[in-house]
């Protein structure tokens, strides 16, 4: 994939969890995300999980740095032992190629394959992205979703 945006990767420190926490009360950002926490705006517990998972060697997160500021973050993880990929950008970078650009840089970064990633049906910027760094449409899940209430469809994505 081609940079067309200066993106910088860095390790997420705990000091970064205040500014990611930020992004993602965001109302439409957690709609079309879909598949949250029951209560995003719980900072204790968003504090507590990140707190863990930096410490968790099986998971990889970044922090998304746009002229040196904070923009997002970046993850893999594991789920029922796959590896997966998360990523959050603050909305005022939607449709910036700030996803796209830091996806690209994260997967020369973290190597393990096949990756996946999973994102709501109508979420078309979300499936943009994986779709320029080269993920395919695996399959479709049901699953359900807090910041709608209710069951929705989600694609899954492969990078192998």
């Amino acid at each position: 994939m081609e940079r067309t945006i200066e993106i910088e990767l860095r390790r997420t420190t705990s000091s970064d969890l205040e500014t990611l926490f930020t992004f993602q009360i965001d109302d439409e950002a957690n709609y079309l995300a879909a598949f949250n926490s029951k209560n995003p705006s719980d900072k204790k517990a968003y504090i507590k999980k990140w707190t863990r998972l930096l410490s968790d060697k099986k998971v990889n997160i970044r922090t998304i740095l746009f002229k040196k500021e904070i923009v997002g973050s970046i993850a893999k993880f594991e789920m029922e032992g796959n590896a997966e990929i998360t990523y959050w950008i603050a909305k005022a970078f939607w449709g910036k190629g700030v996803a796209s650009n830091a996806l690209g840089n994260f997967l020369e970064i973290e190597k393990t394959r096949p990756v996946f990633g999973r994102v709501a049906f109508d979420n078309l910027g979300s499936i943009k992205v994986l779709e320029n760094c080269g993920f395919s449409k695996i399959g479709t899940e049901k699953g359900f979703s807090n910041a709608r209430g209710k069951e929705i469809e989600e694609f899954i994505y492969e990078l192998k």
